[in-house]
């Protein structure tokens, strides 16, 4: 009974859950942590009264809600007891992203498929903001039984997923070391840019410069800078840096690579409005891949953010280890 009582008083320092709340989530987490299984028997009203300090109203009404959600029952006059030790039927997945672009919707529509209607998912939004993202952790810190999340390359970050128990944590999108074992469905960028760019070499070499869009304070991977920079020297291709692109400065023979998708249709649209062909007049090169750069045809290089988010869900939904960094695909289309 001790380890249930801890379950539940882990939770105290969540200023968002009241009473109520650490209740029901610290049953469910010794539920999940295998402290107490199907058909045992749950701390009497009396003795969590004496134990928690928590009123018998409080205790007895989330009882109830436990047992409304088919985890626990009441047997008449022998007590609670567990109804259910499946944790995928009560299994709350946290996930948190970047934002809903559209490429991060293909994982989210994936992920959310492979969970199933058992398991509820809650999404969440950093946007880049690693204030946001303190917040968010903070505020959802124990009230899930699993933590899927994009992180930012940021001083702070490794020390708030590290205060995530490794075996409720799935790193997706970037990778960001941390210490201990961790799961993780992650991208490369450095070396994955590079070979993407050897490969687009003998097209790139028909035009007279390749012109990379990345501003420093962007949350563009910084790892393709160096990789750009390598490729231009091996290969003696004449290119530059810009921090971001000006409208109207599409120039004839020259191959804009960016991975802002507004300046990538910005750039579609001058070379429509000053009669300039991509893939011919200009190149166009882009990062991400997304239906829309399909239809029109831009050649892209990117991770696949669908298959990335049905390896999560089945993980997830098969309490399965997962170290993996998915491969860079690249899409080679009418722009270049």
């Amino acid at each position: 009974m001790d380890k249930i009582f801890q379950e539940i008083k882990k939770l105290t320092d969540i200023p968002s859950y009241s009473k109520h709340d650490r209740f029901v989530q610290g049953i469910i987490n010794a539920i999940n942590e295998k402290i107490i299984g199907q058909g045992e028997m749950l701390p009497s009203v009396n003795k969590l009264i004496k134990e928690l300090g928590f009123s018998r109203e409080t205790i007895i009404k989330a009882y109830r809600e436990l047992i409304s959600r088919g985890i626990v029952e009441s047997k008449n006059r022998h007590g609670y007891f567990v109804a259910n030790s499946n944790a995928e039927q009560m299994l709350n997945v946290a996930l948190l992203m970047y934002n809903l672009d559209s490429f991060e919707e293909q994982f989210y529509r994936n992920f959310r498929h492979e969970l199933g209607p058992n398991i509820r998912l809650n999404p969440y939004f950093h946007h880049g903001d690693i204030e946001i993202f303190e917040t968010i952790l903070n505020q959802i810190k124990g009230k899930y039984g699993m933590y899927v999340i994009a992180p930012i390359p940021h001083p702070k970050t490794k020390e708030l997923l590290e205060a995530i128990p490794p075996n409720k944590f799935l790193m997706f999108d970037r990778y960001e070391p941390i210490d201990g074992d961790f799961n993780h469905i992650t991208q490369e960028f450095g070396q994955s840019s590079y070979r993407i760019l050897v490969e687009l070499a003998p097209k790139i070499q028909k035009f007279d410069e390749i012109i990379f869009y990345h501003s420093p304070t962007s949350l563009d991977p910084k790892e393709i800078v160096p990789s750009f920079k390598k490729f231009l020297k091996d290969f003696n291709i004449k290119g530059r840096i810009i921090k971001e692109y000006t409208h109207g400065s599409v120039e004839k023979g020259k191959v804009y690579f960016t991975l802002d998708n507004f300046a990538l249709w910005q750039i579609m649209r001058d070379c429509k409005s000053m009669q300039l062909t991509p893939g011919k007049d200009v190149g166009v090169l882009s990062s991400n891949d997304e239906p829309a750069k399909e239809i029109i045809g831009v050649t892209t290089f990117s991770a696949d953010f669908a298959g990335m988010g049905t390896l999560a869900g089945r993980a997830i939904v098969n309490k399965e280890k997962i170290s993996l960094t998915v491969p860079t695909i690249l899409f080679e289309r009418s722009t270049l």
